[in-house]
């Protein structure tokens, strides 16, 4: 049974936990974290970590227009918005994962982005998309596709990323919303 507030050990058993996709075909966009922390997977909800920005970031650039709890993460897709992981493997730190870990992950990616189709998918983390994708990069739209869909590196959201003010992370999103509805109309 999952809680909303873990206790320490849920956290600790959260090692061999699953935080299931939010994902359908045909999504505007297909947000791709690098590994649910254990906090996540204690309560099974994406972000869900009080320090994690990812939900004020998502309301503050009005991808959403209002403030989703972690709980509420299937309300996304009614605006085209789904979550999934590079890794399903949940860990303290992003960093303990091994970097054929990583690229498991990115075949793992393109298959579903084969399956569901999004338009564009925005890998949450710039170091996680330089290793696995071999590739220099900053903040933004990237050049090419992967399996057609347009890739965007966008921060961490994490707490821990303390580089990005929560102002910048919402400046940075919005910048992807506008994008992508250019995209739409």
């Amino acid at each position: 049974m999952q809680k909303d507030k873990p206790t320490a050990e849920d956290v600790k058993d959260a090692v061999n936990r699953k935080v299931p996709d939010v994902i359908e075909p045909d999504l505007r966009l297909l947000f791709v974290g690098i590994n649910p922390g254990l906090y996540t997977a204690a309560v099974g909800h994406h972000f869900a970590h009080p320090a994690n920005r990812f939900w004020k970031a998502l309301f503050d650039s009005n991808l959403t227009p209002r403030l989703l709890a972690p709980e509420e993460k299937t309300e996304l897709l009614r605006y085209g918005i789904g979550i999934t992981n590079l890794v399903e493997r949940p860990s303290l730190r992003a960093s303990e994962l091994t970097k054929e870990e990583l690229l498991a992950g990115r075949r793992i990616l393109e298959d579903k982005i084969k399956k569901y189709r999004p338009k564009t998918i925005a890998i949450l983390g710039l170091d996680a998309y330089r290793q696995v994708f071999d590739k220099k990069a900053s903040v933004g739209e990237q050049a090419g596709n992967l399996a057609g869909a347009k890739i965007w590196v966008l921060p961490n959201p994490s707490g821990l990323n303390a580089s990005f003010t929560p102002k910048r992370l919402a400046v940075i999103f919005h910048e992807l919303k506008k994008a992508i509805d250019r995209e739409v109309t």
